[in-house]
């Protein structure tokens, strides 16, 4: 196990909350939009998903706005779908750019048993998944089975056989930043131990999306710091994703103004840092019409999916 590290509770809100003041110039303004539109990953998963859904949100994914006003935005980084609507997004998206996400290892639970789990990695991946956002065992985690939660994070990542992997703490239940910091670290470690890992491969995220509070710039800023000093010691950049709870174009941009400070440049890209926020995506595109006509437009101006 990786040799814990405490957190300075204290300075984390207080350098958390600085972030959140910074104000950003015009230019870097639509600069920094149009980069956190390239790093969404729209997502449904709802129960009443359905084949015309995901196409709907593929159509969303690879054209972000689909208005008359002459607007270039990229597409975005992903979609991500339960394993069932895989192989319909995969070939809407072939050729796109656009990865397919799936949720996997019992989500939001990671409660079922570890052989159901990982058949669920491999059904994804076997449709088309490019990429898997699995839950670890939270019960496990807070129990103090540190060593099984490690194990089967390398169980799914040897499952993934290729697609990269996205490692949710659902820090909501984590309940303390020393928690999170200790659950990084932890994840981090398991799948470096299993050999060579290449940036961008693994990343850790923040939640589900299912549990209250998700993503909040503190709880991101401790995963970043578990990034940052992995990287210090073996060169190898792990990913970040918050999700869930960032909804306006301002947290977004104060969140990549963090990720900047500090892990680098280097992290300012879809292939090391993702938004987790469907909702985003509008409030982003929102704020671009607005540098381009001078006027809000409303929101009921832009498709959902």
């Amino acid at each position: 196990m990786p040799v814990e590290r405490r957190v300075d509770t204290v300075m984390v809100d207080q350098r958390a909350g600085a972030f959140s003041r910074r104000s950003i110039k015009t230019d870097s303004k639509a600069a920094g939009l149009r980069l956190a539109i390239s790093m969404l990953d729209l997502t449904t998963l709802e129960g009443k998903d359905s084949p015309d859904k995901v196409r709907s949100l593929c159509r969303k994914a690879m054209r972000p706005y689909a208005g008359e006003l002459d607007l270039p935005v990229p597409a975005v980084a992903a979609i991500c779908v339960y394993p069932s609507h895989v192989q319909t997004a995969a070939r809407m998206l072939a050729g796109s750019g656009v990865k397919v996400a799936s949720v996997a290892t019992g989500f939001p639970s990671g409660q079922y048993p570890l052989d159901v789990r990982l058949k669920d990695v491999s059904a994804a991946i076997d449709a088309g998944a490019d990429e898997i956002d699995m839950v670890i065992n939270r019960g496990a985690f807070l129990s103090g089975r540190e060593t099984e939660v490690a194990e089967e994070i390398r169980q799914v990542w040897q499952a993934c056989d290729g697609a990269h992997l996205k490692i949710i703490l659902e820090t909501g239940e984590l309940e303390t930043y020393q928690n999170i910091r200790k659950a990084s670290d932890l994840v981090i470690e398991a799948v470096a131990s299993t050999g060579v890992l290449r940036d961008g491969e693994v990343f850790i995220k923040t939640s589900t999306g299912k549990i209250s509070p998700a993503a909040t710039m503190p709880v991101t800023l401790v995963m970043l710091e578990a990034i940052r000093d992995h990287f210090i010691s073996t060169g190898i950049r792990i990913g970040m994703k918050p999700a869930g709870g960032i909804k306006t174009a301002k947290q977004a941009l104060h969140y990549l103004v963090m990720v900047k400070e500090t892990l680098g440049e280097d992290w300012l890209t879809p292939g090391l840092f993702r938004f987790g926020a469907s909702s985003l995506a509008n409030d982003l595109l929102r704020q671009l019409l607005k540098g381009l006509t001078g006027h809000y437009m409303a929101m009921h101006d832009f498709s959902e999916a």
